[in-house]
């Protein structure tokens, strides 16, 4: 049974930071490209880091140069590093385990809730 959880969510003021991890388990991790999403109210769910097993890492604009994901494959773990947080970054934040062609397996957390508040 594949499960992802993810933990380190809460509140936080602008200008302040936040590390979310994601532990993976009944997945050969270091098989598998990791990354991050969000969704807020209202909204889609966005794309906010990947990382490739190779190690390879990918960020839309909106959060380049303030965040940063990062994965240990001897604790299964990745870890999204997120620094100068703005009220828009508020959302609920997934993690997201994808295994491409030929096995098209993709996995998700249930969500931990981040909110950039004063």
């Amino acid at each position: 049974q594949v499960q992802l959880v993810e933990s380190g969510g809460g509140l936080v003021q602008p200008g302040g930071s936040l590390r979310l991890s994601c532990a993976a388990s009944g997945i050969a991790f270091s098989n598998y490209a990791m990354g991050w999403y969000r969704q807020a109210p209202g909204k889609q769910r966005e794309l906010v880091a990947t990382i490739t097993s190779g190690g390879r890492t990918n960020y839309p604009d909106s959060v380049k140069g303030r965040f940063t994901i990062s994965g240990d494959n001897a604790k299964n773990t990745v870890y999204l590093q997120m620094d100068s947080l703005k009220p828009e970054d508020t959302a609920v934040y997934y993690c997201n385990a994808n295994r491409g062609k030929p096995f098209n397996y993709n996995y998700w957390g249930q969500g931990t809730q981040v909110t950039v508040s004063s």
